[in-house]
């Protein structure tokens, strides 16, 4: 499987210029032969969260409407990142994901909202878990904080996902933390992990991408740097299975313990 990471720098608040850059990347990536694409987080607007009123994603329509086709067009499976979205008075920040016939197979909205960067202020939380097929095989999705949550991602992997994506737009100062978490959660639930950072700066923060795909032994297969681009991975599917097998934790794990 070819994985496309979209390492995107967001314009502040313009959702048609983004929407037009995502296209342009993703058309890219797919001409170049991907299986899978991945965007990052709040890649419509970035986060202009006072502004949502004005420039979040009407019930994701526009967003569902261009991934969908996208999808369809190439033959291209699509993990859209996330997007800022209006549903009824409420905002969220959510993903969505389609499957190479152009269909809607995964929705998800950000479970933890970071306080640092105000989403509690704007956003409502997520309240489910994400699963979903690509190609056949289970997959999870959350989204950037997200990941400091590890009894969440434990949660996907123990209902079957094998590989976990993450859309993210982490800051420069707590990079660190993003490639260490990155790896500890691919490590501890032996499944492959695609996370995809975003670049550029908004009024408050700094973004220096290090997008990261990740195997299931812990080993680094792609590592974005800091430059606005597409990073091209290649997964094997059986990896799971055989990390897995080889250190069985899984079957070892001793739940009474843990309640």
């Amino acid at each position: 499987m070819k994985i496309a990471c979209l390492q995107m720098d967001i314009k502040y608040g313009e959702p048609d210029a983004n929407r037009e850059k995502a296209k342009r990347m993703m058309e890219e990536a797919a001409e170049n032969g991907a299986d899978v694409i991945v965007l990052p987080e709040m890649w419509n607007t970035g986060y202009q969260l006072d502004e949502l009123a004005q420039i979040a994603d009407q019930d994701g329509q526009n967003t569902k409407e261009l991934l969908s086709a996208l999808a369809a067009k190439y033959q291209v499976n699509i993990i859209g990142g996330s997007v800022s979205v209006k549903r009824k008075e409420s905002y969220y920040n959510s993903m969505f994901i389609f499957d190479r016939q152009g269909n809607q197979v995964g929705e998800y909205d950000k479970a933890h909202l970071f306080t640092l960067m105000d989403e509690h202020h704007y956003l409502e939380a997520g309240q489910r878990s994400n699963f979903f097929p690509i190609d056949g095989m289970l997959c999870g999705g959350v989204i950037c904080y997200d990941i400091r949550f590890p009894e969440w991602i434990r949660k996907h992997a123990l209902g079957g996902a094998n590989i976990l994506f993450v859309p993210a737009e982490w800051p420069k100062p707590r990079i660190d933390h993003w490639e260490i978490l990155l790896k500890a959660r691919a490590i501890e639930n032996q499944m492959y992990v695609v996370a995809v950072n975003r670049v550029g700066a908004d009024p408050k923060n700094i973004f220096n991408g290090h997008s990261m795909v990740i195997a299931p032994w812990g080993e680094v297969i792609l590592n974005g740097g800091e430059e606005e681009g597409i990073g091209y991975a290649e997964v094997d599917l059986d990896e799971v299975r055989r990390v897995r097998e080889l250190i069985p934790v899984y079957k070892d794990r001793r739940e009474s313990l843990y309640e």
